[in-house]
C-alpha cells in the first residue's frame, strides 16, 4: 500500500460491517482502516449497537472475533473522525435560522452516542456556520506548513521515547504518559480543578494529558503548562458545556 486507508461507511452499516465477523470471519471497516482514518458522517444516525462495538478497538487497537472454530484477532489501529449536527434539524445555535427541535428531541438525538464512547474521543470541536465573507476569504495556513510542525512534534516524541515503543503520545500507557507529561505545578492545579468540576474519568484524564503533551510538543516545549492543559480541556466540550468554561484566573505559566 502506498497510501494510508480512508474508510467512510454509510450510517446504515451494521456492527458486523464495522468490526468484522460473520459465519466466515472477515475484517470490518475498523480493520480496513488500520493505520488510517475511519470517518463516520452523521454519527448519531448509526445504530447504537454499531457504535458501541467501536469501544474495544479504540482502546486496544485490535478486534477479536470468537467463533466455534477459534478466535480471530484482526488489527484495528485507526483514527476515528465523526461528524454530526447539533440537533435533528441541524440549526441549534445558528445565528441565521431558528431551531425547530424541542429540548427532548435534542437530548434524545445527542443521547444516541453513549458517554463511554464520547470518553474515548479526544477532540470535540464545534464548527459554526460561516458567513459569506468567511466563505470567500483567502484560505488559512497551508497544509504543508502544518505538516512540518506535526513532523517536528513527532520527532520530539520519538526522542523522548528513545528505543522503547510506542513512539507517539496517543499510544502511551497511562503510567507512561503521566511521567512523560512533565506537568508544571500550575497545570497540575488546573487539572485537579477540572477533574473536580467536570467529573472526568481516569480515562478522560489520561486522554487530556496526552492531548496537552502533544500541544506542548507542537509548541516545542518540554513542560506542559496550564495553557496547554486549558486548551486540551477546551476540546472536551461535551463535559464542559454543562458548567461553562473553566476559569483560568490564578493559573500562570511557571512549570
Amino acid at each position: 500500500m502506498r497510501h494510508r486507508p480512508f474508510r467512510s461507511p454509510h450510517h446504515t452499516a451494521s456492527d458486523v460491517a464495522l468490526v468484522g465477523g460473520g459465519q466466515r470471519p472477515r475484517p470490518g471497516e475498523v480493520s480496513l482502516a488500520h493505520n488510517g482514518v475511519l470517518f463516520l458522517d452523521e454519527l448519531p444516525e448509526f445504530r447504537r449497537a454499531a457504535l458501541e462495538v467501536l469501544r474495544q478497538p479504540l482502546e486496544e487497537g485490535h478486534v477479536t472475533v470468537a467463533r466455534h472454530r477459534g478466535a480471530f484477532r484482526m488489527p484495528a489501529r485507526f483514527q476515528l473522525v465523526g461528524a454530526m449536527n447539533p440537533c435533528p434539524c441541524g440549526r441549534l445555535g445558528s445565528p441565521m435560522a431558528a431551531c425547530t427541535c424541542t429540548p427532548g428531541e435534542v437530548r434524545s438525538y445527542l443521547g444516541r452516542i453513549s458517554s463511554p464512547l464520547v470518553d474515548r474521543i479526544d477532540l470535540h470541536v464545534t464548527v459554526p456556520a460561516l458567513a459569506f465573507d468567511e466563505m470567500v476569504a483567502s484560505p488559512g495556513e497551508a497544509s504543508a506548513s502544518v505538516r512540518e510542525r506535526v513532523l517536528q512534534a513527532r520527532e520530539r516524541q520519538a526522542r523522548r521515547a528513545g528505543s522503547t515503543p510506542p513512539f507517539v503520545n496517543a499510544r502511551l500507557p497511562p503510567a507512561v504518559v503521566r511521567r512523560a507529561a512533565h506537568v508544571g505545578a500550575d497545570a497540575e492545579r488546573l487539572l485537579r480543578h477540572a477533574v473536580d468540576r467536570l467529573g472526568l474519568s481516569a480515562r478522560g484524564l489520561d486522554r487530556v494529558l496526552r492531548v496537552a503533551r502533544t500541544i506542548a510538543d507542537l509548541d516545542d516545549s518540554e513542560w506542559v503548562t496550564s495553557q496547554n492543559v486549558a486548551e486540551a480541556l477546551s476540546y472536551r466540550r461535551c463535559e464542559a458545556d454543562t458548567e461553562g468554561p473553566i476559569p483560568l484566573q490564578g493559573f500562570g505559566e511557571t512549570p
